[in-house]
């Protein structure tokens, strides 16, 4: 969604509980949803373990159906999402993809836009799990840094690309929330 500015900062949060519950997925899991990777190739050089995942394909009716990642992740991910929603967001909206994704070490996001018509309604949200000082988040040609223990609303409208230079690999945990009067739109 075009929120005006690249990114908006929506605070502190206690990330401790879904940092731990990311960090304790088997390796294995985050190749068991590689939808985003082979679907959009800028994310070629991401994994992922997916909590919620909309069904594109049945656009503007909104399908989302629990992913891989569910079990593990939605009893510490769900209170967050939802004290975040409740801070900074109109209530009776719907989330309509959870995840945490990961940018291996020396990966690359390509710029580009968000180019469905779900990210145009849909507030798209990180959370960065963990970091490193080498990886490089641009929005608009700017350098934006995302810690660790904050959570951000990013406009996806603008171009925006990441790298990841250090050793260790980026995790952010990102979902999308589509508030009431954008729901209403899509249901005429």
């Amino acid at each position: 969604m075009d929120i005006g500015v690249p990114v908006r900062d929506l605070g502190n949060i206690d990330i401790a509980p879904l940092r731990d519950a990311i960090l304790a997925v088997d390796d294995k899991a985050w190749f068991d949803n590689s939808h985003r990777q082979t679907a959009y190739d800028v994310h070629s050089q991401t994994q992922s373990l997916v909590m919620l995942f909309i069904d594109t394909e049945q656009w503007p009716k909104i399908a989302v159906t629990e992913e891989s990642a569910w079990d593990s992740l939605s009893n510490t991910a769900l209170p967050i999402m939802k004290g975040i929603l409740e801070q900074y967001y109109p209530p009776g909206g719907k989330i309509i993809r959870a995840m945490a994704a990961k940018l291996v070490s020396g990966g690359v996001i390509t710029p580009h836009f968000d180019k469905h018509p779900s990210f145009h309604a849909g507030h798209r949200i990180h959370i960065p799990i963990t970091a490193n000082s080498r990886v490089r988040f641009m929005i608009d040609g700017k350098p934006f840094k995302f810690e660790v223990g904050k959570a951000y609303e990013l406009n996806n409208q603008k171009q925006h690309s990441v790298m990841n230079k250090g050793k260790d690999d980026r995790i952010n945990f990102i979902f999308d929330y589509i508030p009431p009067d954008r729901l209403a739109v899509l249901d005429n």
